[in-house]
């Protein structure tokens, strides 16, 4: 019996639908796994198709084709054991990981747990696997699950340690990133380790798809529940770790209380056993680089997330350039900030609208945030437009004053402009409105919320200034001005406007909004908490009636632990209310 081994765990951002180009990274993946002499290398979830396929599922066709790579990828595969994520048809449709070695697929694993909650649909599409797979591999047993299956506690992971004997559990992920997922995550992994006592390694993916950004951070866990190494955040890693489990026998084998839990264990599962034979990698070993690990603060981790996720639905939908409407508030200069260090400043140009109503201030404050990241502005003024907008109008708006209608009128002339750029020179437009504001409604439709990506939809406004004062302090300079940061925040769509005028203050809205937004709490658990009743009436009333409004949002990056979209799914037509 074997007591040692090398794993190779590489963090790669895969394309949803790109099977060949998924494969080839795959297949290069292995390569370098190879020549770093790893006897095994585990891939993250959906591998192949990419996560998450949604409803290429149904497709037939996308099933066989992601089945032939995995044909392709196995014949390329001969002297390392691979572990490569795909989508099995058998009976039923299921999420699976593949055992690729000696040029076949030697076994395969279905996902047993399907999430189906926040913003997962596994089954809709997948059938639940019945029995967790073991296999023996150099003398050591491995368990292979898939991303739920080690969230779920006294389930696969369980019994894959208790009932199949496995000493190194081998976990394929695919796990969104939300604030604070870092520490959630790890303590799944210590307790599952701790509980069978077992090693965990879990590769997690990374990358942007749609809302979603996947942080990486695979990890890896001793018998102990101690963190071994850990993959970076938010960027593609290869990590490569030697494990020994002589040391996990020895504590199996002295503590009584293992002995124990595994007969007391009740397991739901019947577990498969694979032998495979042993590796013939060569015994000697380049020897690895030592690791170092310092985790993101949380102002960096959220950055970093917003950047990559930006970078990727950007670049994956095939465009080069984006288009920002750049006002010279604290928002689009965030969004700026981000679109520059995600795509670099001759990618991002920046368009100043001004009004009638723009401040010298905000006019000073937009080209000195332009001049800062060294992006491309044009100006173009908005005022002629207005005036023939009301001139057109003024037959059928005659004897009613001006009110809101005129104020959105030039928010919706502004997003017909950029939308023109956007369609003549092939430039994807970023929105800039915030989480704060798509809560209650404070945004036009077809106006500011009009374009092809939504940045900060789901950052808090009193994040945005933690954000803008971070990346001041990463530059070591005022990249967004001093000015920004004080001013009271307008939309500067009539005169002396202040947001303040029809909101709460941020740093009182905002935790009223994570109360009833993100947490689900009624108004009346809310105002028990000791915020004042009319201010948590009204904001409650804003958000429930804005509902059709969000539904017609741009597609913007997942931050929260409950982001709108897929997370928070409310019907628009709807009479309760809390």
């Amino acid at each position: 019996m074997s007591d040692q081994i090398r794993i190779a765990l590489p963090q790669i951002n895969t394309i949803v639908g790109d099977l060949k180009g998924n494969s080839k990274r795959i297949i290069d993946h292995i390569r370098k796994a190879e020549a770093a002499g790893a006897d095994i290398v585990l891939f993250p979830e959906l591998t192949i198709p990419g996560y998450p396929p949604e409803d290429l599922i149904l497709k037939q066709k996308f099933i066989v084709d992601n089945k032939l790579w995995l044909e392709r990828i196995a014949k390329e595969n001969h002297k390392i054991l691979s572990i490569v994520g795909f989508v099995d048809n058998q009976e039923e449709i299921y999420n699976s990981a593949a055992l690729l070695y000696q040029g076949k697929i030697a076994a395969v694993a279905h996902k047993i747990c399907l999430p189906n909650y926040s913003v997962f649909d596994e089954m809709r599409y997948f059938a639940p696997g019945k029995r967790p797979l073991i296999f023996e591999f150099s003398g050591i047993k491995f368990g292979v699950n898939v991303c739920e299956d080690i969230w779920v506690a006294d389930g696969v992971t369980e019994s894959q340690g208790f009932r199949g004997g496995a000493e190194i559990i081998l976990s394929l992920s695919a796990s969104p990133y939300f604030v604070d997922k870092r520490d959630v995550r790890l303590a799944i992994g210590m307790t599952r380790a701790r509980t069978i006592r077992a090693i965990v390694l879990y590769n997690n993916l990374v990358g942007g798809q749609d809302e979603l950004v996947f942080d990486g951070n695979g990890f890896v866990i001793d018998h102990r529940g101690e963190i071994i190494t850990e993959g970076k955040q938010f960027e593609e890693d290869f990590i490569v770790v030697d494990l020994d489990v002589s040391p996990l026998r020895a504590f199996r084998e002295k503590d009584p209380s293992f002995t124990q839990d595994k007969l007391q264990f009740q397991s739901p599962y019947e577990v498969r056993f694979v032998s495979l034979e042993p590796s013939d990698m060569s015994p000697k070993k380049p020897e690895l680089e030592s690791r170092k690990f310092t985790p993101l603060n949380r102002s960096e981790e959220i950055y970093r997330a917003l950047v990559l996720g930006t970078k990727d639905y950007v670049t994956k939908n095939g465009f080069e350039k984006v288009v920002i409407g750049l006002s010279g508030g604290i928002d689009s200069a965030l969004t700026a900030a981000i679109a520059v260090d995600a795509l670099g400043s001759e990618n991002v140009v920046a368009v100043i609208l001004p009004s009638e109503y723009t401040s010298e201030t905000s006019m000073r404050d937009a080209n000195a945030v332009a001049e800062k990241l060294g992006i491309h502005t044009e100006t173009i003024p908005i005022q002629n437009t207005f005036k023939a907008y009301l001139e057109t109008l003024k037959d059928v708006f005659r004897d009613h004053p001006r009110d809101v209608t005129e104020e959105n009128l030039q928010a919706r002339i502004r997003g017909n402009i950029l939308m023109a750029l956007s369609n003549k020179f092939g430039w994807l437009v970023l929105t800039t409105g915030n989480k704060s504001e798509t809560s209650v409604g404070y945004c036009t439709l077809y106006g500011d919320m009009a374009g092809g990506f939504a940045v900060i939809k789901d950052v808090p406004k009193t994040m945005v200034y933690k954000l803008c004062e971070f990346r001041n302090q990463k530059a070591n300079r005022e990249v967004i001005p001093k000015s920004i940061l004080t001013k009271p925040p307008t939309a500067e769509l009539r005169a002396e406007q202040k947001d303040e005028d029809i909101l709460p203050p941020y740093d009182v809205l905002d935790p009223i909004l994570e109360e009833f937004v993100e947490r689900d709490k009624s108004v009346k658990e809310i105002i028990e908490q000791g915020y004042p009743r009319e201010v948590v009436i009204k904001v409650a009333q804003m958000v429930d009636r804005n509902e059709y409004k969000r539904r017609q949002a741009p597609p913007g990056i997942k931050i929260t632990q409950k982001a709108f979209g897929k997370d928070r799914r409310v019907p628009i037509t709807n009479q309760y209310h809390t």
